[in-house]
């Protein structure tokens, strides 16, 4: 796999004050008692608001984006509407230079195996991304080693490495945990997925068995059942 990422320094703004926070700052005056700037706070007001900053005229608001300026100027407009001052001489923002990659379109991920060898297009058939603030990504005749979720919880019973060596290889793995996949109750916490299932945990853990990039696959039954046969072979 090739990856080539174009590179970026944007100028994020950092708000200085937090607007639950603000109301509360506001109303907190030399003579103003905590009750009185407690009072002062009502679900209604902060309801409004979380759905004014959480509609799509404010496009996620990601940083960089038109959204995060949308973003800035209604809290700015809502911290002097409350009579709040700037924290930061005349500005109630902060700049912070931040790094934006976009991964090349012509990205591509080929993988061969007994059966043959397949393409897949970047955007259709996959995405990618790095944490590394380099150019240009290369992952060459990396093995792939099924881990199932990459779960380690030795409270379910579970260990996915068990047995594997992933040491330099490219572990493949699922989303969500077994308890959330099959909706079973008795295993992990049923529907409700937990921590186990978030990719951050999944995206840790491998590091720790020493295993190089990771590859997150959908759960359709095509998917499952091909990768399963290949796991359970593995484990034996």
């Amino acid at each position: 796999m090739s990856s080539r990422f174009g590179s970026g320094l944007l100028r994020a703004t950092l708000l200085l004050s937090l607007l639950s926070a603000s109301v509360f700052a506001a109303c907190g005056g030399e003579t103003a008692s905590t009750d009185t700037a407690l009072a002062s706070i009502d679900a209604g007001g902060l309801s409004s608001r979380i759905e004014v900053l959480s509609s799509d005229a404010f496009e996620g608001r990601l940083p960089g984006s038109a959204g995060e300026q949308k973003t800035i100027d209604y809290l700015e407009s809502q911290f002097r509407a409350i009579g709040l001052e700037p924290g930061n001489g005349d500005s109630f923002v902060q700049s912070v230079p931040l790094v934006s990659m976009t991964v090349d379109p012509g990205t591509t991920l080929k993988v061969s195996g007994q059966s043959g060898a397949a393409a897949y297009a970047y955007g259709d058939d996959f995405m990618v991304w790095t944490k590394r603030v380099i150019d240009r990504v290369d992952l060459v005749d990396s093995e792939l080693v099924f881990v199932g979720y990459g779960i380690v919880a030795p409270e379910y019973g579970r260990d996915d490495y068990q047995g594997l060596d992933v040491t330099g290889k490219t572990v493949v793995m699922l989303v969500n945990d077994p308890g959330y996949t099959t909706g079973d109750p008795q295993v992990f916490n049923g529907r409700a997925m937990t921590y186990y299932g978030r990719w951050t945990y999944q995206y840790n853990e491998a590091p720790t068995y020493a295993a190089a990039p990771q590859i997150y696959t959908p759960e359709s039954p095509a998917v499952l059942r091909a990768i399963k046969c290949n796991y359970d072979t593995r484990k034996q």
